[in-house]
């Protein structure tokens, strides 16, 4: 009875909140989900917002984030696709509505959602843009983690298992890596976001660029040459990619570190287009995106 009670939230007060939407709504009519196979009974599903990672077992699937929830049923059928056990777990790798705005659907289908302790406590409470001001209200109690973690979880179904790893301070405060061995598959949630963008550096909820090179330095050790990287957002990656990409990240923050430390404000450093000469051109991204990353580098690096 109580998960049919949130169904009424679930059609009106989630969409509309803006909580599991983004400014501008995605086509999703249009949205098809696409699986990718990883080997070993596990896939990476691409749709409209994050990568998902699906991880079967005999009795049960593991499913890493869960989109926006107006695709929630194209992704189950996705899912059933592959495997006709129910999905047990949903595990959140960052707090973001195009990660976690299914949630409460897939609660009510009879998944238990898990995350980082820290990840339910911004949910919860809701959190602010720290560029924009703009507010993010406080998820639904039925989108809430019913699982919560604080350094590292393992989850299992029969035959398969997961293993959770929080990565503190980078992307977000309540970052998962999800590591499946036995696959070797790494889903990495937004600390690694690639294909005509930047990463975003959430400071308005204790992100940090240190600390998602950080995290990209603790995939790297455990990664090898045949590791099957899953993005948060883009294609598939190896650890030759993932190498790439902190170079990325490296060279654009000692980049706007390096005016910083010279005294130069935010502005002063925007002006200075410090992205110009050879990162924007690798990340694939627009001037606008540059502004906003070399805006979020400041104001994280050299705290």
């Amino acid at each position: 009875m109580k998960r049919l009670a949130f169904a009424v939230m679930a059609a009106g007060g989630v969409f509309a909140s803006g909580w599991a939407m983004a400014q501008q709504a995605p086509n999703f009519a249009a949205t098809e989900i696409t699986a990718t196979d990883l080997g070993h009974h596990t896939w990476m599903l691409q749709g409209q917002g994050g990568n998902i990672t699906v991880i079967a077992g005999d009795d049960g699937v593991i499913m890493v984030d869960t989109e926006f929830a107006p695709l929630h049923d194209k992704i189950k059928a996705a899912v059933a696709k592959l495997s006709d056990k129910p999905i047990r777990y949903v595990v959140d790798t960052h707090l973001h509505g195009d990660h976690t705005g299914g949630n409460q659907a897939f609660w009510m289908d009879g998944a238990l959602i898990v995350a980082h302790a820290k990840l339910k406590s911004s949910m919860a409470e809701g959190t602010t843009n720290a560029l924009t001001g703009a507010k993010t209200p406080p998820a639904p109690a039925a989108a809430l983690p019913g699982k919560t973690y604080d350094t590292t979880l393992s989850l299992a179904v029969k035959g398969r298992k997961a293993e959770l790893v929080h990565m503190p301070n980078a992307h977000t405060q309540g970052d998962t890596a999800v590591w499946v061995r036995d696959a070797d598959v790494l889903a990495t949630g937004d600390i690694v976001s690639i294909g005509s963008r930047y990463p975003n550096v959430d400071i308005g909820d204790k992100g940090d660029i240190d600390g998602i090179v950080a995290a990209v330095d603790a995939y790297l050790k455990r990664a090898d040459a045949k590791t099957k990287i899953v993005p948060g957002h883009g294609p598939l990656m190896s650890k030759d990619d993932l190498v790439r990409y902190r170079k990325l990240l490296v060279d654009a923050r000692d980049a706007v570190g390096k005016l910083k430390a010279q005294g130069m404000s935010e502005d002063q450093v925007v002006a200075a287009k410090p992205l110009a000469a050879s990162v924007q051109g690798r990340a694939g991204a627009t001037d606008a995106q540059s502004v906003v990353f070399t805006r979020l580098i400041y104001r994280s690096v050299g705290k």
